[in-house]
């Protein structure tokens, strides 16, 4: 079937897009030779995990459930790090995974002696903030809990560390990377000789257009010719950038105090948070800013939420019951992070492929809403 022929809500992956940008991720990883990660986090659909298996080195998880998700979907390198783990958990986090960072010596200290097979990491935090208007996701931020701060550092614990990791990007050109490398090696300098290894973490925004990937290529080849380090990066949004929809139907057309309103059967709070989180406008097809277009429309959903509000949008032509909308760069940060508040329906799950043909992968019904509850 074709997009505009799939039940809504449906959260379309695009595999042409998804490839175009598996291809530049693995030309960095040839022109550099360091290894790229998909950060499931950001995407879990693991139907697609056969493709990107082909251009990456393997996955990074938060946790168990995503650190057996990657060992026994695409079974190549695979990497954790957890601000702390659990004791009933570690044992088969070792048995899954190449790679267990620590986020605190603490950590370090209970687990060393038993990670098995699994390299041995430890988050530092280079107190340099790069973030501008969006604190939620800043781990630099002053009091942060993620990483050990280089006066907390104590030497003695270098035999049991592997390599470094820090994650302090969040969809940031390579600018902000090379600030943070100084600040790494200014205050981790000298430890940088006597690791292997080297995480440079997410965030890292390399498929998008403009996207300084010279600078990027400059800052891997610093860290392995300096310090003959292997330099990983696990980007997440950077897999998928732009490479899904989600599929919706307007229900009905609601006007008040001169707001006309849609309500559709996809919403904000339940299928794509970081709308409300970020927050930011998604993007849509065939739409307009307020008042550029001949008729708009502010976008909601039929959930209780008075705030599930989606954003004002125009269009060229009058809205009504049954037209069918699609949002853009819905892969990422949709699917991992949905939810069922107020019994809403999770979206099916589509592929397209390259002539736009598409096929569900995955439905969802009222099993899936009661089993998850009791």
């Amino acid at each position: 079937m074709r997009m505009d022929e799939l039940p809504t809500p449906c959260y379309v992956i695009d595999e042409g897009k998804l490839e175009d940008n598996l291809r530049i991720l693995r030309q960095v990883q040839e022109r550099t030779g360091c290894r790229i990660l998909l950060a499931q986090k950001a995407f879990s659909c693991f139907y697609e995990y056969p493709l990107i298996g082909r251009y990456l080195k393997g996955t990074t998880a938060s946790g168990l459930y995503e650190a057996r998700l990657g060992y026994e979907e695409m079974g190549l390198e695979n990497h954790v790090f957890s601000p702390a783990y659990k004791e009933e958990d570690f044992p088969e986090l070792t048995e899954c995974c190449d790679h267990i960072t620590f986020n605190s010596l603490t950590q370090l200290e209970k687990f060393k002696d038993r990670c098995g097979r699994a390299e041995r990491g430890l988050r530092i935090n280079p107190q340099l903030s790069t973030q501008e208007g969006h604190a939620i996701y800043d781990p630099c931020a002053p009091g942060s809990r993620l990483g050990v701060r280089i006066q907390d550092f104590r030497e003695e614990y270098l035999p049991f560390i592997d390599g470094f990791h820090f994650h302090t990007l969040c969809q940031q050109d390579a600018d902000a990377l090379k600030k943070t490398l100084d600040a790494v090696e200014a205050q981790f300098g000298p430890y940088l000789h006597q690791v292997s290894w080297i995480n440079m973490g997410g965030g890292h925004h390399i498929t998008r257009k403009g996207y300084n990937i010279d600078l990027l290529e400059q800052c891997v080849c610093r860290m392995k010719d300096i310090y003959g380090l292997t330099v990983y990066l696990e980007p997440g949004e950077a897999v998928a950038l732009d490479a899904g929809y989600l599929v919706t139907q307007v229900m009905d057309v609601v006007e008040n105090d001169g707001i006309r309103t849609l309500i559709l059967d996809a919403s904000a709070a339940c299928h794509m948070p970081d709308v409300l989180e970020m927050p930011y406008r998604p993007p849509l097809k065939n739409s307009g800013l307020p008042g550029e277009r001949a008729y708009t429309y502010r976008l909601s959903s039929c959930t209780c939420l008075a705030g599930d509000i989606i954003g004002d949008y125009s269009f060229d032509r009058e809205a009504e019951p049954g037209d069918k909308l699609y949002f853009m760069d819905m892969a990422i940060y949709s699917m991992v992070k949905n939810n069922t508040f107020n019994g809403m329906a999770l979206p099916s799950i589509a592929v397209m492929d390259k002539e736009g043909a598409c096929r569900i992968i995955r439905t969802f019904g009222y099993e899936d809403f009661k089993r998850r509850l009791s």
